[in-house]
């Protein structure tokens, strides 16, 4: 199967960095070209918890998008996302696009609606890849970035990601 670029956008509100940092780790294994914006603390959205640091990662893949969101669900659960006596969210990963396919697969809606709705998605977004193409709106997300009036608090915080075996 063909390299297909992907964007996923990342969350955590429990032990944030050490989720999003055992996240990463686990995607290296699974992106090729891994690149990631930024990241973001942002307030809950739909959920009342602590706040969240949001980024977004973007890297290529030979997986079919059914089984690259199966193995998301696995690095989910190997951070305690479904765990039954969990506080708040320890790692949620997103597909938010998958090269530029439209449509819903499986349920699963692409591009993402969360794109334009959620600032904490846009921005690392229009950060990471300004000149990119929402396929659904034909626009840049830097020029969806400019344009947006979204109404949400979101500070840039510190965040670094050492690969393992490197440094």
């Amino acid at each position: 199967m063909p390299l297909t670029r992907v964007y996923l956008g990342l969350g955590s509100n429990i032990d944030r960095h050490a989720h999003l940092q055992a996240g990463l780790d686990a995607l290296a294994c699974v992106l090729d070209d891994m690149r990631l914006s930024p990241a973001f603390e942002s307030e809950a959205v739909g959920i009342k918890s602590d706040p969240f640091i949001n980024l977004v990662v973007t890297g290529l893949t030979d997986l079919p998008l059914m089984v690259l969101d199966r193995k998301l669900k696995f690095i989910e659960a190997d951070n305690g996302r479904y765990a039954p006596d969990r506080k708040g969210l320890p790692l949620d990963i997103d597909v938010l696009m998958y090269g530029q396919q439209v449509g819903n697969f499986d349920g699963l809606v692409l591009p993402r609606a969360e794109i334009l709705r959620n600032a904490f998605v846009l921005w690392p977004l229009a950060l990471l890849a300004p000149d990119t193409l929402h396929p659904g709106e034909g626009r840049s997300f830097g020029s969806l970035w400019e344009s947006a009036t979204i109404d949400q608090r979101l500070e840039p915080v510190p965040f670094h990601w050492q690969p393992k075996g490197q440094g």
